[in-house]
C-alpha cells in the first residue's frame, strides 16, 4: 500500500520523543529510591548517633518576667529567653534520647600549646545525617541547640572513683545542606551538622543533671565536670596572687618621711622632764624629730590608713579627750578609714584608706563589692525592692491613685 509523503511527515511530528531531564517539579519515586539507598548505606555504614532534643528555654519564675526576659503561653523552640542579648541560658531538654545514624570523618585531637594557655585544635566535628531520617526520628529538622551524644567515642579507662565510662557531648552549633547530598535529581538528602563539644555550663544544666545510670545517684556532671578542680586551681592562683600583691596602689610604709618646718629646716622635739607625764603624753623621751603632718610622698592609691615612719596611733569612734601635738588617730566610723594627725590645736586629716585587697569579695567595701554585685534589699513605700535592679524594671510606670 502506497502512503504519501505528507502522512509520514505529519506522524513523524505527532509522536515526539519527550525530553530527557532528571529533574522533575516534584518527589516522584526516582527522588524516593535515591533517599532509600541513601539512608541505607548510613544504616550499614554509619554509627549511632543519640539526639538530646531541645524544646525551647525555660520561662522566668512567676513575677520575675520583664521586657528583656519575657514569660512565653508554651515552651517553643523559636523563643528567645534574653531578647536583649539574645541568648537562651536556661535551656529545656527532651527526657526522652532519639536514635539516628550519622557519618563523619574522624580526625585526630591535638592539644595547642603555642597559644596563650591550652587550648584544643580539633574540638569541633562536621556530622552529616540523612534529612528523612531526622524528620521522621524527631517529628522536625534538626536544630542548633540540639545536643548530640557519639555512644562510640565513651572512655571506659578514666582516671575518676566512678565506674562509669565517660560520654561525649556536642551541641549542635550550625546546620547546612550537605553539598555531597544532593543526588542526580538536584534534590538533597543530608544535612551537615557543626559540633561542639559541651562543657558543665548553665545552658545544659537539663542533660548533665541525668543519672549516669539507673538505680545509680551518680549524675553526669559528676562524671564529666572539671568544675570543682577548676575552682580550686582558680583559688590557688588568687591565693598565690594575694601574697605577691596584696593590696591595690603601691606600698610605702616601708619608707621614710622626715618631717620640715615652715623654711624647709627640719622640725625637731625638745622634751623637758620635768613637765613630760609618760601617763597622758605619747612623746618619747627619746624623740629628736618631729612626726610629719604629711606623707613624703605622693601617688595613687598610697593612703592604707597607717601612721608614718611606724607611729603609735590609736583607732576608734571618737577622738580623745587629750592629745599632744604630733599625735595620730584613725577614725573607723568613717568609710573610708581616716587617718587624722593632732597639730596642737585641731586633728587635721592626713589620709583615708584607700587600699584595699585586689580580690573580688561581696565583703569588700569598694564599688565592685557594694554597687556591682548588690544583693542587698531596700524598703520603700512598704514593699521591698532590690537594690540592683535594671532601668527596664526600676522605671516602670506605676498607677497614681
Amino acid at each position: 500500500m502506497f502512503v504519501p509523503c505528507y502522512t509520514i511527515y505529519a506522524l513523524i511530528n505527532t509522536y515526539v520523543m519527550p525530553r530527557l531531564s532528571l529533574y522533575k517539579p516534584e518527589k516522584g519515586k526516582d527522588y524516593e529510591f535515591l533517599d532509600k539507598t541513601i539512608t541505607e548505606m548510613f544504616t550499614v555504614g554509619g554509627t549511632d548517633v543519640y539526639v538530646h532534643k531541645f524544646l525551647g528555654p525555660k520561662n522566668p519564675a512567676t513575677g520575675t518576667a520583664t521586657a528583656g526576659t519575657p514569660e512565653y503561653d508554651a515552651v517553643k523552640e523559636t523563643n528567645i529567653q534574653d531578647l536583649v542579648f539574645l541568648e537562651n541560658r536556661d535551656r529545656k531538654y527532651d527526657p526522652d534520647v532519639f536514635t539516628m545514624r550519622g557519618i563523619y570523618n574522624v580526625a585526630d585531637i591535638d592539644f595547642d600549646l603555642s597559644q596563650f594557655g591550652l587550648f584544643l585544635a580539633q574540638d569541633i566535628l562536621f556530622l552529616t545525617v540523612p534529612i528523612n531520617s531526622c524528620i521522621k526520628t524527631l517529628g522536625r529538622r534538626i536544630i542548633p541547640g540540639d545536643v548530640i551524644e557519639l555512644p562510640h567515642l565513651k572512655d571506659d579507662h578514666a582516671f575518676n572513683q566512678f565506674d562509669f565510662a565517660l560520654k561525649r557531648f556536642y551541641v549542635v552549633e550550625d546546620v547546612n545542606r550537605a553539598s555531597e547530598g544532593f543526588s542526580q535529581t538536584w534534590y538533597p538528602h543530608l544535612y551537615r551538622l557543626k559540633l561542639k563539644q559541651i562543657y558543665d555550663t548553665q545552658e545544659y544544666k537539663d542533660i548533665l543533671d541525668q543519672k549516669a545510670s539507673e538505680g545509680s545517684d551518680t549524675t553526669l556532671r559528676d562524671l564529666m565536670s572539671t568544675y570543682n578542680k577548676e575552682i580550686e586551681i582558680n583559688d590557688a592562683v588568687v591565693k598565690q596572687a594575694e601574697a605577691d600583691a596584696g593590696k591595690s596602689g603601691y606600698e610605702t610604709s616601708h619608707l621614710y618621711t622626715l618631717q620640715v618646718d615652715e623654711k624647709g629646716v627640719t622640725e625637731l622635739v625638745t622634751t623637758d622632764t620635768s613637765e613630760l607625764d609618760a601617763s597622758t603624753q605619747n612623746e618619747l623621751a627619746d624623740r629628736i624629730h618631729q612626726t610629719p603632718e604629711r606623707e613624703g610622698y605622693e601617688g595613687y592609691l598610697i593612703g592604707d590608713g597607717i601612721a608614718p615612719n611606724g607611729e603609735a596611733f590609736g583607732s576608734g569612734i571618737g577622738f580623745p579627750s587629750s592629745s599632744a601635738k604630733g599625735d595620730y588617730f584613725l577614725r573607723t566610723d568613717l568609710f573610708p578609714n581616716r587617718l587624722f594627725r593632732y597639730d596642737g590645736k585641731r586633728w587635721v586629716k592626713m589620709e583615708d584608706n584607700i587600699r584595699v585587697n585586689l580580690s573580688n569579695s561581696d565583703t569588700k567595701q569598694t564599688q565592685k563589692g557594694t554597687f556591682v554585685n548588690n544583693t542587698k534589699s531596700s524598703s520603700i513605700g512598704g514593699d521591698t525592692v532590690q537594690e540592683r535592679q535594671s532601668l527596664s524594671q526600676a522605671l516602670k510606670p506605676k498607677a497614681d491613685n
